[in-house]
């Protein structure tokens, strides 16, 4: 009895869920891989097994088999079970004294060590198959072995359901990466890779194209990692994407290019971002929004994995300035309601201070949102902890109003409310019993950006006590569109920088507001959204080379010298041309449910941006910068003290 329910407990390793998905991993994976060559692969080509222990079923009875893995469990020395990146297989430790010596090996083999077994493969005895086990119904017995290595005391157990801190798995990723879960999130990586090549070269003529990984330095955006050469004061930058390189190959005549492009960005301490990081990079000649929103919902479509529920095109649209209206955010999660309503007119004649001061300034509003049985199952400290964000990250008011069992209204100010607001807001927010409204006044943007923050705090306090907002296998894609092309600068608010980069072009019918009011400019840049994840982002491009330069210089401010080469080569014949870059991170993390992109990657770096594993980075003697002309000036104590316990560098050239 202990055997089978200690074998249940293990293959439900490969069969629970997978953050969101349900599908056994192993199982699905294959056949996933299988249908997207439309042939089974050849997993033991050119090496020393003959078979994978996850493939071995009862066809393969009486068959002679090498197989190679990790000894997963050992039970009593009677059994073992060997893994291998394909799944698991018993392997049967003989008794008699004949075969000794392979008993011997098998049964003081520390776990995890790597063996190679050959033997015959036959049918578990009556009542001892495991239905939960894809090998279940079969099991290997030895007549050789070989130790291959044997492993030392581990860290931690290779078992997903082991809790181990994040800082440990970072820093023996090597033996992380054994996990069921990370096996099954980087197959699946390569899968949809793979499947997102053969649409866009096969199916319709994209070249794939490698662009430098030393460039220059870029002006706008991220800040970015600068690497030394060997001429005095000169530095390289890594680049924040292939953007400039994938405009020039347009004006080369490639028309369509793509690559699966390595992207670094220097943003510090982040827990959801990577300095180095991986996107799949699109660019096409001749081309316009709707055909690019086209191409990528069928590159998502075609490349989608198998065991989840099919994507349907075309992607719903909403312009940003619905987003903002509606949701709160340029990045809506549009799985769950409670839409951001406005309300003003009902107060127009409110004897409530805060909303009458609201709405006689010139840009302000009144807005809300309805919490579904909000009353039912938010508690007092979580509407406590609602009013103190606002006031805290806004500095903004709140109020909480409910309407309980017997259509009284419940909230401090509801004395004030009277009686034709209370009716009309309960039409306008469709107010059922159970139901808690949050209501403020402000600015519009201000306002709409508090109640989306806080439309997500309530759905996150409501999940937690058990109410189903936001689907786990549903999967809601979103087109936003219709950006500013710019924004004021958050330390300079009379200037203005890119709210995408500089090389968007403009609307075409709000070219004329670049000479007048730029700021009212919408430009011709697309979000793709994933249950309220960007997870891609892309735009039309000025192919102009004096619109170009007027953006850069005048509206700007930028030095057009850093981009001579590009205004250059549009001056040379460049066609119309627009792109887009899929975040592969952010989408697998989201498609395998992992809680961090992190899981998705193979060797990451920690929130901090610092590779565990290796120590990087790291330092370096003063002989090794020479070459580079730099030298390192040490902060003072007082800077140490405001910095973090990492001492920080200064490179002087």
């Amino acid at each position: 009895m202990y055997l089978g329910s200690w074998l249940s407990r293990l293959c439900r390793g490969l069969s629970r869920p997978i953050g969101k998905t349900t599908q056994p991993i192993w199982g699905s994976l294959s056949r996933s891989l299988a249908l997207s060559s439309q042939r089974i692969p050849e997993f033991s080509s050119f090496v020393a097994r003959t078979n994978t222990c996850g493939e071995l079923r009862s066809s393969h009875l009486g068959q002679e088999v090498t197989l190679c893995g990790w000894i997963q469990y050992r039970r009593q020395n009677t059994f073992l079970v060997l893994r291998d990146c394909h799944g698991l297989v018993q392997i049967i430790i003989p008794q008699d004294e004949s075969a000794a010596s392979v008993k011997k090996l098998l049964c003081e083999a520390p776990v995890e060590s790597v063996l190679k077994v050959s033997g015959t493969v036959i049918s578990r005895p009556p009542g001892q198959e495991n239905p939960k086990m894809p090998t279940g119904e079969i099991e290997i017995k030895v007549k050789t072995a070989e130790l291959l290595n044997a492993c030392k005391k581990l860290p931690f157990e290779i078992k997903d359901f082991v809790k181990k801190t994040e800082a440990l798995r970072l820093q023996y990723r090597y033996l992380d990466l054994r996990s069921f879960q990370m096996q099954y999130n980087l197959r699946l990586r390569s899968q949809m890779v793979m499947k997102m090549r053969e649409y866009l070269c096969n199916l319709h003529g994209f070249v794939d194209i490698e662009t430098p990984t030393l460039f220059k330095r870029t002006p706008g955006g991220a800040k970015e990692f600068l690497v030394p050469s060997r001429e005095p004061g000169k530095f390289y930058s890594l680049p924040q994407s292939p953007q400039q390189f994938k405009q020039l190959l347009m004006v080369g005549g490639v028309d369509r290019y793509f690559q699966v492009a390595r992207c670094y960005r220097d943003e510090g301490s982040r827990p959801d971002r990577q300095p180095e990081f991986t996107q799949i990079d699109i660019e096409m000649s001749f081309v316009d929004q709707i055909g690019i929103q086209r191409l990528i919902e069928g590159l998502l479509q075609y490349s989608w994995p198998d065991d989840k529920e099919p994507v349907t095109i075309p992607f719903p649209s909403m312009t940003f300035a619905e987003a903002l209206a509606t949701y709160g955010t340029d990045k809506p999660d549009i799985r769950f309601g409670m839409k951001i309503v406005d309300i003003s007119d009902v107060f127009r004649n409110t004897e409530i201070r805060f909303l009458r001061d609201a709405l006689a300034k010139p840009q302000g509003t009144v807005k809300a949102i309805c919490v579904h049985e909000g009353a039912k199952y938010l508690r007092k400290q979580d509407i406590e902890f609602i009013k103190e964000f606002a006031a805290h990250h806004f500095s903004q008011e709140v109020l909480p109003i409910f309407l309980n069992a017997k259509r009284n209204w419940s909230s401090p100010f509801a004395k004030f409310i009277m009686e034709e607001e209370k009716l009309e807001l309960t039409r306008l927010m469709e107010i059922q019993e159970e139901d808690m409204v949050l209501l403020t006044a402000g600015e519009h943007e201000k306002a709409c950006s508090l109640l989306g923050k806080l439309r997500l705090q309530c759905a996150d306090l409501l999940e937690m006590r058990g109410v189903v907002l936001r689907a786990p296998a549903l999967f809601s894609f979103l087109w936003v569109v219709d950006f500013p092309l710019f924004l004021p600068k958050e330390d300079s608010p009379t200037e203005l920088e890119s709210a995408h980069h500089p090389f968007t072009a403009p609307q075409p019918s709000d070219i004329h507001l670049l000479y007048t009011e730029p700021q009212k400019v919408r430009g011709q840049h697309y979000d793709l959204v994933l249950n309220g994840n960007e997870i891609g982002g892309g735009s039309i491009r000025i192919h102009d080379a004096q619109l170009q330069r007027y953006i850069l210089a005048t509206l700007l401010k930028e030095d057009v010298k850093l981009l001579s080469h590009l205004l250059q080569a549009l001056d040379y014949g460049a066609p119309p041309h627009g792109g887009i870059a899929l975040g592969l991170d952010r989408l697998l993390c989201l498609v395998t449910g992992a809680p961090s992109i992190r899981d998705v990657i193979a060797f990451p770096k920690s929130y901090r941006g610092h590779d565990l594993m290796s120590s990087a980075p790291d330092y370096l003697p003063p002989e090794e910068l020479q070459p580079y002309h730099i030298q390192v000036s040490w902060p003072t104590d007082s800077e140490e003290d405001s910095a973090s316990a990492t001492p920080s560098k200064h490179l002087n050239s």
